[in-house]
């Protein structure tokens, strides 16, 4: 893929990503119902708009779209599609019910079967996260409500990682969903190491905090979905880390006939 190329999508992927956050906070800002699909995670009506909204902008690019809204597409489909955009229009739903501001827009291109680019966008705070392999990571605080076009986005950006990471070694965990695994792993780390500090946070916010250096591993020995990692990963590669996969090493890769994560380790050694 072409530099030039790479950053035009990316571009469209910073758009989409800010409109999907528009809608979430007209939602956020008042009483919303919450529904609860077939495995009893929460639905709301954020998550919907976000998805209509990002859909808009991303559908003139001409590549396919995988989105947790619109997932119902066969394998044999998918498995013709070289490029294709995987979206999260609103990752962690169960912390946007909480009202905790720990929820994100995930964005990410993938090509082949791993991602290229990807954007997170902290609706709540501005915050935006974005990447691809000719410019790194890069992070922003923006106003919503103000418009700034992609270039100036960039020149207003700071890079990732923003240090080496705090001086003790730092664990980011879920804040929803926290399992005997992940517990038992950072007892063995507490093993090999003096001093362990735990961080927790909701949605892809765990692997940002990993690529922006305020944490040096985050385990995740529980299910996750595609669409809930490939954004982050693609931020977390372009900041210098690594995401793999907990059995075998080998990184974690997309576009499988499951769309379920295997367990994986984004790590950046301290």
């Amino acid at each position: 893929m072409e530099n030039a190329e790479l950053s035009g999508l990316l571009e469209i992927a910073v758009k989409a990503a800010i409109a999907g956050g528009k809608e979430i906070l007209q939602v956020y800002g008042q009483d919303f119902a919450v529904e609860y699909k077939n495995d009893n995670s929460p639905l709301t009506l954020a998550d919907r708009s976000a998805h209509d909204a990002i859909m808009r902008i991303l559908e003139p690019s001409g590549l396919p779209v995988l989105s947790e809204e619109g997932k119902s597409i066969d394998f044999e489909t998918r498995k013709h599609w070289d490029q294709f955009w995987l979206v999260d229009p609103l990752d962690g739903t169960k912390e946007f019910v909480k009202r905790n501001g720990e929820f994100t827009v995930n964005i990410a291109l993938i090509n082949g079967n791993q991602p290229v680019a990807g954007v997170i966008l902290v609706p709540v705070t501005g915050i935006l996260y974005f990447a691809c392999k000719t410019m790194g990571a890069l992070k922003i605080a923006l106003k919503l409500s103000e418009y700034k076009s992609f270039d100036q986005i960039i020149k207003d950006s700071i890079s990732l990682p923003e240090n080496n990471g705090p001086e003790n070694l730092t664990v980011v965990c879920s804040r929803s969903h926290m399992s005997a695994e992940t517990e038992e792993y950072i007892d063995q780390l507490k093993q090999n190491h003096h001093d362990v500090d735990f961080v927790s946070i909701g949605s892809s916010l765990k692997l940002c905090l990993v690529a922006e250096g305020k944490a040096h591993i985050y385990p995740r020995f529980g299910p996750t979905m595609e669409w809930d990692t490939a954004a982050g990963h693609a931020i977390a590669l372009c900041a210098g880390c690594s995401v793999r996969q907990t059995d075998s090493g080998d990184p974690v890769v997309y576009n499988k006939p499951d769309l379920k994560n295997p367990w994986f380790i984004v790590s950046r050694v301290k």
